[in-house]
């Protein structure tokens, strides 16, 4: 009966290390977590502690260039395998390629014989040939991203796979612009939701915004991404299943929705700040979200709300307080005016702050930012008459809440007029916001008015970097006007 043994080697191992006549059937490199010199480890303790914390795995693409027709890959004779790349898809996308290129050659020689006179077959072929090609280096695109996500640990899926999990796509949630989400079941028996994302307008970008950001963290108030399909066009992201669907339908009133308590709506709150505040703060890179609101709020059988739908987020490094982008982003309602108005300041998290403001308001009100069916022309946007309520010493009126309730939800809404003051540094940090949601509304001071309508200092900045004589109340007119 032959024996195995285990070996833990500090430093380069040698032949010597190992009995004679074995065979080494693994090994496994990894570093120490602490910075701590080589000789503190030797002791038993010290081994089982390093072990028990665990360690990293990678794989270099350099390992797999080798590529045998089972998948695999050899190193040093020692097969390996590679997640990515060991792909049926992978193989079939190469001979796709090739016969891409074969077709291209024949078809230019195939026109240069008959030398014009099927001229318009061969333009045909060629516009085909152009188009397919375009569509192949998207596709590229996004496996080429997937291979350079050492980090992520998540589940591939094949596209059967998704049919099957789905029941042949049986059971729709819901439907947007991004695609269509379907109820799922795994084989283990866990429930989840499968997004199936349209046709991408920016080579796949959405796609892989999502799981470069949402892929690679955990947070008990950000939704869990379970994995992942990739072939061809066909894309899918497989979500932990949230069966109280979103925020939305629970803010404003709808048939068959849960009325939700002033006490629940002000956890809820509570939560998404911390998941936002987590995103800015709680990894390596900073992740703006650009698109915080109440669709994209989803609530696990316990009303946790979980932050969801990536695909505008952006990483950044933690240390940039101003990042640059090509063109607005987000949603009409809830984006920061200075994705406008490029004067008003640079852009930041402090836009996720905006956003979050414009969420709560409408929590506590428990209706729409914007209404144009209001009694009152002066109720058509929310903010800024509650902002004039809250001057002449009035208070919302709430229907069936207690003193208690009322209370708590005068103290959300002036948070949310910090949250949306129209300039971004007068806007405070997520970390703030959450001690202001935790303390007592005493302790809360009157902002400044959302718009700055009674301000010049917005007046000046727009008028030295244009020709607009705009004053500030126009230009807050002007905003507004955009949202709604």
């Amino acid at each position: 009966m032959s024996k195995r043994y285990r070996y833990v080697k500090f430093g380069s191992p040698t032949t010597t290390d190992v009995e004679d006549l074995c065979q080494i059937e693994q090994m496994t490199l990894t570093l120490s977590k602490e910075q701590h010199p080589i000789r503190t480890l030797t002791s038993c303790t010290n081994v089982y502690n390093e072990l028990a914390y665990g360690f990293e795995l990678s794989w270099f693409r350099a390992t797999c260039d080798n590529l045998t027709e089972y998948g695999d890959c050899h190193i040093a004779n020692y097969p390996v395998n590679c997640p990515l790349r060991s792909r049926p898809g992978y193989i079939r996308r190469l001979w796709e390629s090739v016969l891409e290129y074969a077709f291209f050659i024949v078809l230019i020689g195939f026109c240069l014989v008959t030398k014009g006179i099927l001229l318009s077959p061969c333009v045909i072929g060629l516009l085909i040939y152009t188009w397919r090609r375009r569509h192949l280096s998207m596709y590229d695109g996004v496996e080429e991203f997937l291979q350079s996500q050492n980090s992520l640990i998540l589940i591939r899926y094949s596209y059967s796979d998704i049919r099957k999990m789905t029941t042949n796509f049986k059971d729709k949630l819901g439907e947007g612009g991004y695609g269509t989400v379907f109820k799922g079941k795994l084989r283990s028996g866990g429930l989840v939701a499968v997004k199936m994302l349209g046709k991408s307008k920016a080579n796949g970008q959405d796609f892989m915004s999502e799981v470069a950001t949402i892929g690679r963290i955990y947070h008990v108030n950000v939704v869990q991404l379970i994995g992942f399909c990739v072939e061809g066009s066909k894309r899918a992201l497989i979500y932990d299943f949230m069966p109280n669907g979103s925020l939305n339908k629970h803010i404003f009133p709808q048939e068959g929705s849960i009325l939700l308590s002033y006490e629940r709506m002000y956890d809820i709150a509570l939560g998404v700040a911390r998941g936002i505040e987590y995103l800015h703060r709680g990894c390596d890179m900073q992740i703006l979200h650009f698109d915080i609101k109440p669709h994209n709020i989803l609530l696990d059988e316990n009303f946790t709300p979980k932050i969801s739908d990536f695909g505008l987020a952006k990483l950044y490094p933690a240390e940039d307080s101003i990042v640059s982008l090509t063109a607005a982003r987000g949603t009409l309602g809830y984006m920061a005016p200075e994705l406008f108005y490029k004067n008003i300041g640079g852009i930041s998290y402090k836009a996720d702050v905006y956003s979050f403001g414009m969420l709560l308001m409408e929590m506590a009100g428990r209706r729409k930012n914007f209404n144009d069916s209001a009694e009152h022309s002066s109720q058509i946007y929310f903010p800024t008459w509650v902002y004039d309520q809250f001057l002449e010493g009035k208070d919302v009126e709430l229907e069936d809440a207690t003193e208690e309730e009322k209370k708590r939800s005068k103290k959300m809404i002036m948070v949310a007029l910090w949250c949306i003051q129209m300039k971004p540094n007068d806007r405070p940090s997520m970390n703030k916001v959450i001690e202001m949601l935790e303390g007592e509304i005493e302790c809360l001071q009157m902002p400044s008015k959302p718009f700055l309508s009674s301000t010049e200092s917005l007046t000046k900045e727009v008028g030295d970097n244009s020709n607009s004589t705009s004053s500030s109340s126009q230009l807050a007119e002007s905003w507004q006007s955009s949202q709604s």
